[in-house]
């Protein structure tokens, strides 16, 4: 049963590094997506804002199917759709078609997305310790190879399509076989046989601004990094791409090493540094001088807010030990709104007062995660709270089983 843990560990690690490679690849060719299409200024952000509205139809979907069906295969089905999605976008000429792929993949991705971390959790409550993060330091592993692969096609004059259809090629046969280890942890078995308990969204709400909170400090950043360090802090065109790729690679960093921090300090301690540093990260980008300095700040964020939004998915299972399937469905969804929120609100603020002053918002939302740190507590159920139990091996059935 311990190499049933560890393969599922692995294949579901690999699909999250699959989804970073993927939504990189999305989102970083948005000029060339717009230019193929032939999409205006005006309708571009309609297109942008409905793939993380049909992303939350999605994650509420995936609540109501994982009754009847397990993560594992929901997941196991809806990585080919964002794959095949992906492709499609690079496949067509007309805006009708990039609307119909865009939405494919924005239900997708949702479905994905929420199947995805409820694994997760329930792998992590399998195996007794804090796992969560490395699952996540996996997707921002993708995310930086995605956009690497992103910035070789523009390069190299690419079309959308001669971009998508190798990665594709390559990732849709291995996502499929690597399904196969897909593991379901005793939540999905409660829930597919109705014994579970309801989640109450007044527990789950502190979680759920959380998740909101960093998606907006994390949208700041990969939306207005660039900008700012041209326009504000007088960098070159060059330099203006750097402060994402600093950003990315520490996160990386620091998902990397969390798990370790999760387990010797407990899940509050970790939540509140990362909540500090990040709140530090955006004085120091909203005060630096210069570019360099302000380098200096996007790299704290990328420590800072990489914790928080593993840790909060971990927290939902943890407090809904027989739900936490639907805790994380609900929870995902905040994920999608703080994406929403955060772009337009820093814009709106930069254009009607000043970018730096702008910064200071999403750093003072960031700090009220201090204030919910102790949801993050591990109550009764001591992993990863610095009172790790023993390794279980009740984790359900293997995606082999379904």
């Amino acid at each position: 049963m311990t190499d049933v843990l560890r393969r599922g560990r692995a294949s579901l690690a690999f699909g999250f590094f699959v989804q970073g490679v993927a939504f990189a690849l999305l989102v970083t060719r948005i000029p060339a997506m717009q230019d193929r299409y032939g999409v205006s200024d005006g309708l571009l952000p309609v297109f942008l804002a409905a793939v993380p509205i049909l992303a939350g139809v999605g994650s509420v979907t995936t609540e109501r199917l994982v009754r009847r069906v397990r993560p594992s295969r929901l997941l196991r089905w809806s990585q080919p759709v964002v794959l095949l999605a992906l492709l499609g976008v690079g496949a067509g000429d007309q805006v009708a078609e990039l609307a119909v792929v865009l939405g494919v993949f924005g239900l997708s991705v949702g479905m994905l997305d929420a199947s995805m971390n409820m694994l997760g959790v329930s792998l992590q409550r399998a195996y007794g310790r804090s796992i969560m993060l490395s699952f996540h330091a996996a997707y921002s592993l993708g995310g930086i190879l995605g956009a690497s692969l992103a910035w070789v096609g523009a390069h190299e004059e690419l079309t959308l399509w001669m971009s998508y259809l190798p990665v594709v090629v390559v990732l849709l046969p291995a996502v499929l076989v690597g399904s196969r280890w897909y593991v379901d942890g005793e939540a999905a078995a409660q829930e597919e046989t109705g014994e579970t308990k309801g989640v109450a969204f007044r527990l789950l709400l502190p979680l759920c601004l959380v998740m909101t909170f960093a998606y907006i400090g994390d949208s700041t950043v990969s939306n207005w990094s660039a900008k700012y360090v041209k326009d504000v802090l007088g960098g070159s065109e060059q330099l203006a791409t750097v402060p994402y790729n600093v950003y990315m690679v520490t996160t990386l960093v620091g998902r990397a090493v969390g798990d370790l921090g999760v387990r010797r300090f407990g899940a509050v301690a970790v939540v509140r540094l990362g909540a500090l540093v990040a709140a530090c990260g955006f004085v120091v980008v909203a005060v630096a001088p210069g570019a360099w300095v302000g380098m200096l700040g996007f790299t704290l964020l990328g420590i800072g807010l990489c914790v928080l939004v593993p840790q909060t998915f971990a927290a939902a299972g943890r407090l809904f030990p027989g739900a936490s399937d639907a805790a994380v469905a609900r929870l995902n969804i905040f994920n999608y709104v703080g994406f929403l929120v955060g772009s337009p609100l820093v814009g709106a603020l930069g254009e009607a007062w000043s970018y730096r002053g702008a910064m200071l918002v999403p750093m003072a939302l960031v700090l009220v995660t201090t204030v919910y740190a102790r949801s993050f507590a591990s109550g009764g159920d001591r992993y990863g709270g610095g009172h790790e139990r023993p390794r279980t091996v009740d984790v359900g059935r293997g995606s082999n089983g379904l």
